[in-house]
């Protein structure tokens, strides 16, 4: 485990202060290397405590998460869920009908989505705090150097947020056809009449549903289980919803070839060992991302480093002292909590404090219908680490806002020590992705599960499914014999 030093993070040695130089040399306390939502908190923290800060990004500032990432795929969404909402009025009792689907201005809607939320990534604005911008791509040159078009830039300390790009898996006849990516899938303004997708992570399945409602018949090919990393009690309820919406979805199917022309694919599977064909009028290749790492010079810097990534410590530091890593690039859990992670890097390079990061704390959310979210140990990870756990459970039916409002459908399910310490939280339904948020507060608080049963929610809220899961931990205690007696004893006390 790294030992706390007694000087700060951003303190050198005079030996080792560079000078500021002339021309096109850059000095600066810290230089950001990549403008994901990442690195351009740790820029902003940085700056706003009087460090003089370069920030290193070729392309547009916000990086992949803005241009077509989560806030694209959730415009995207929307609109799906309303053509969705349409189609299914009946169950409201308002008659529903057929929306008209026209790609052209749905794309156009999420491209107005994302300029909306860009006067956030202006350069300006960083410009304004005090943050040098340089647009280049950087590349370090030795230990202590990156190089960024013309500009030679030495810093105390270095950030790698670079991010990811798509993995594009090495399938026989892939190059030769025509595919989409997460990346390039909103460029597209045809319909997608019968989409096949290769992939089975949280943005494969957002996007199948999201052109299932858009009016596309949609296959998804998964080479092991969709979500495979989350409890599969909740994933079933997200697998049901897609089948009853016409979503195909194929686990445990290994994609052997690709062949075909315009506007017809033909993919070539493998099932055990049956041999199928799936046809289709387009490709979408989300089989998951890979770190962004080529043309870094990772190696002149003496950073360590594989397919999975940069590796870190646990306080997000790589093998040479001066840089940090975070977000996608590198090889660390929660590569999606990035506001997190940049807050361990602020704290240790400026603040002089000990973090580091913890995997339980973040959490993870799958933003289909019904969204899927969790935080901490799944019930699996939890018995192999405890000798006693309980799991409680609370079913969204039970839940009057759920009933009002037509949305029944999931569960809350919590998982604790036999002593009732919150050990991980799962929940599959409406807005899950923001009720794990008590959750995750709870996980980092250390709380028991009785203080999630001291709080008083509104009526009537889809909240209120967290303090009824919480109730039914104690809801054998009434008949417990002990219990009773004592209860007994008190009532004979008048």
């Amino acid at each position: 485990m790294e030992q706390v030093k007694a000087t700060s993070e951003l303190q050198e040695t005079p030996s080792e202060a560079t000078p500021e130089t002339a021309g096109d040399d850059i000095t600066a306390d810290i230089c950001v290397i990549g403008a994901s939502p990442g690195g351009l908190a740790v820029a902003t923290a940085a700056a706003a405590f009087g460090r003089s800060v370069v920030l290193v990004e070729q392309q547009q500032l916000g990086g992949e998460p803005l241009a077509h990432g989560p806030v694209a795929r959730r415009a995207l969404a929307a609109v799906g869920n309303r053509a969705h909402a349409m189609r299914t009025a009946g169950e409201l009792s308002i008659a529903g009908r057929e929306p008209e689907i026209e790609m052209r201005s749905i794309n156009q809607r999420v491209s107005d989505v994302v300029h909306d939320v860009t006067p956030n990534y202006q350069a300006e604005r960083f410009a304004g705090l005090g943050i040098r911008v340089v647009h280049s791509a950087g590349r370090f040159t030795n230990k202590k150097t990156l190089v960024a078009g013309e500009q030679r830039i030495r810093a105390r300390r270095f950030v790698i947020a670079t991010g990811a790009v798509p993995l594009i898996p090495a399938i026989p006849g892939l190059n030769a056809v025509t595919y989409l990516t997460p990346e390039t899938v909103f460029a597209s303004n045809e319909r997608l009449h019968n989409l096949i997708i290769i992939g089975g992570d949280a943005a494969a399945l957002e996007l199948a549903q999201a052109y299932s409602r858009l009016g596309s018949r949609v296959i998804v090919l998964c080479a092991d289980r969709v979500l495979a990393n989350e409890d599969p009690e909740l994933t079933k309820f997200v697998l049901d919803r897609l089948a009853d919406e016409g979503v195909a979805v194929h686990e445990d199917t290994k994609v052997e070839s690709v062949d075909g022309g315009l506007g017809r694919v033909r993919v070539n599977v493998s099932v055990g060992s049956e041999k199928h064909v799936v046809e289709g009028s387009h490709l979408l290749v989300a089989a998951g991302r890979k770190p962004a790492t080529a043309d870094l010079g990772l190696d002149a810097a003496g950073i360590r480093h594989d397919d999975k990534g940069i590796k870190v410590n646990a306080g997000l530091k790589t093998t040479n002292r001066r840089v940090f890593a975070l977000g996608e690039v590198a090889a660390a859990p929660g590569a999606h909590a990035t506001d997190y992670q940049a807050g361990i890097i602020v704290r240790r390079a400026l603040l002089h404090v000990r973090a580091q990061l913890e995997e339980r704390l973040i959490p993870r959310v799958a933003f289909t219908d019904p969204e899927l979210a969790a935080v901490g140990l799944s019930e699996r990870e939890a018995a192999k680490s405890a000798k006693t756990i309980n799991v409680l459970r609370w079913p969204y039916r039970e839940n009057d806002r759920a009933v009002a409002e037509g949305a029944v459908t999931g569960l809350v399910k919590v998982v604790t020590s036999r002593e009732g310490q919150i050990l991980g939280a799962g929940i599959v339904g409406a807005r899950a992705g923001d009720l794990i948020g008590m959750w995750a507060l709870a996980l980092s608080q250390g709380l028991n599960i009785k203080a999630m049963t001291e709080w008083v929610a509104p009526f009537p809220v889809l909240s209120e499914v967290s303090s009824r899961v919480a109730a039914t931990y104690y809801a054998g205690k009434p008949g417990n014999p002990t219990l009773r007696k004592v209860i007994d004893i008190l009532a004979k006390l008048g």
